[in-house]
């Protein structure tokens, strides 16, 4: 097997891709964004003999250096770096400084694209984040035991335009709605923040649409959502979720659904194409 780089970002999303990529029988080794990755990485990594080294955010060129010496021709980026650290926290190196004069719009995926370009000129190609995680994206059609309501179903329909615009727009990819309105709209601030936004803002009964891009780029920004995000909901008084099948992945497996179930909340699987607006 291969020797695979991991780009480790915060949250589960990086230690489902090691226990995956350690199983197939990959040597894997892990840069940690140190802002962002979990402190229990290491003892992960150790635990399959993986190396793992800790990279401050905006050194790009040390970690291309330490892929490099390590001959890692293949990487995946996991888990969270949050929007605002991206452009208001980093101290560029003299590499991601060259990236970053170049970019004609700085949002996250032209700067994410741009380094996946200077990767690939280094000869470390970027690799779709779920190639080890196929059986944990979500599947078309209704994931738990209860079925969204007539109600449900109609803000859904209503919501799936809107938030495939506001995503392939690179604003966010969650919307909430009731009572077919927009209540709350992703940006910077992430799916958690918005979904108790809208709860604030709308009190109970809330709908959650969440999206990948129209042209969604499978290397990074995949949509996540986990029992994280069902506690998030039933606390925000949301009752159903819809996610994008094929495309999101369910970062606690079973554990999600079961989650949902116990809230009473729906939660469904929309392919792109059976989408009304699509």
């Amino acid at each position: 097997m291969s020797r695979i780089g991991l780009i480790a970002g915060n949250g589960r999303f990086p230690f489902l891709v090691l226990d995956a990529a350690a199983a197939l029988g990959h040597e894997v080794v892990v840069l940690a964004v140190k802002e962002e990755a979990d402190a229990d990485l290491e003892e992960a990594a150790r635990a399959h003999g993986a190396h793992l080294h800790r990279v401050s955010l905006g050194h790009l060129g040390k970690a291309l250096a330490i892929l490099k010496d390590a001959e890692v021709k293949q990487a995946v980026m996991a888990g969270q770096v949050k929007h605002t650290k991206i452009f208001a926290n980093i101290v560029p190196d003299l590499t991601l400084l060259s990236v970053l004069m170049r970019l004609k719009a700085k949002n996250t995926d032209a700067l994410i694209a741009a380094v996946a370009s200077v990767m690939r000129d280094r000869g470390i190609e970027l690799l779709d984040s779920t190639i080890f995680l196929q059986p944990l994206l979500a599947r078309e059609g209704q994931l738990g035991s209860r079925a969204p309501s007539a109600e449900e179903a109609a803000d859904f329909d209503f919501g799936y335009g809107v938030a495939d615009r506001i995503a392939g727009a690179d604003i966010g990819q969650t919307i909430v709605v009731k009572d077919q309105a927009v209540v709350a709209v992703e940006a910077m601030e992430g799916t958690d923040e918005t979904i108790a936004r809208a709860g604030r803002l709308a009190g109970r009964g809330t709908r959650v649409v969440k999206v990948a891009k129209p042209h969604q780029d499978m290397r990074f920004d995949v949509p996540v959502v986990g029992v994280a995000t069902i506690e998030t909901m039933a606390r925000a008084g949301a009752t159903a979720l819809s996610l994008d099948a094929g495309r999101t992945l369910l970062l606690d497996g079973e554990a999600f659904v079961s989650a949902a179930d116990a809230a009473g909340i729906t939660v469904v699987g929309r392919a792109r194409g059976a989408r009304s607006g699509a």
